[in-house]
């Protein structure tokens, strides 16, 4: 397989073709590239390369076809050499074992953010109220109810919670046009990753959040009286 520059890249010069049959479209090359790249298929003679893939489909085991491949090849030619005998599972494990590293490490990288967000929010909401304990007392002392002091203590937490949702969807939306060309598969404004994962840090803000109001509502109004 070639592109369909060949001709003048390998002679220098213009050379007709006749055009025997269309295939199919197939991906060549990196499996990786959204694009597809144009392909001609030419006879092995009027351009030759240093190696040859051969590509089968079997119904037995593929290991056990190993041994066989080996020895036709060297039945064909003895001093043709086979590497790299593989079945397309291997193969494609090989060829993405970058990318499986590198995505497991920023989903690790990723994980440990919502987790130091996750803590971020909760001692922001405890610091807050841990400062208003004398204004819930006095509200509780005036006849608020608890459902009335845990919505005003996580009422604050969504406001927070809101604005850092649209800054963060602001910010990953110019961020992924400028990186469009780097994804494979998935668009820039991908729907189901800009849906979920503001689903996914909002939960995760809200129990943070649920967590220093619901202490709120025990609070002694006597004892938040008297808090300084």
């Amino acid at each position: 397989m070639t592109s369909p520059d060949f001709g003048r890249v390998l002679w220098n010069t213009v050379i007709w073709l006749t055009v025997i049959g269309v295939c199919p479209l197939v991906r060549q090359n990196d499996p990786n590239r959204p694009e597809l790249e144009p392909l001609i298929y030419i006879p092995y003679r009027q351009d030759p390369t240093a190696y040859l893939a051969i590509v089968a489909r079997a119904r037995v085991s593929p290991g056990s076809l190993v041994a066989v491949f080996r020895k036709t090849v060297q039945s064909a030619d003895p001093n043709l050499p086979v590497y790299d005998a593989w079945t397309m599972q291997e193969f494609l494990a090989r060829h993405r074992w970058p990318f499986r590293v590198f995505g497991s490490m920023f989903a690790i990288f990723a994980i440990i953010a919502l987790l130091l967000a996750s803590v971020g929010v909760y001692a922001v909401m405890a610091y807050s109220v841990s400062q208003r304990t004398q204004e819930i007392g006095v509200r509780l002392a005036l006849g608020a109810t608890r459902g009335n002091i845990l919505w005003l203590t996580l009422a604050h937490g969504i406001r927070q919670i809101a604005v850092g949702l649209a800054i963060g969807l602001a910010a990953a939306f110019a961020l992924t046009r400028v990186l469009s060309t780097l994804l494979v598969q998935v668009t820039a404004t991908d729907p189901v990753t800009f849906g979920a994962i503001p689903v996914v840090l909002a939960s995760v803000a809200l129990f943070a959040s649920w967590m220093p109001a619901r202490s709120a509502t025990k609070i002694d109004p006597v004892v938040a009286l008297r808090y300084e």
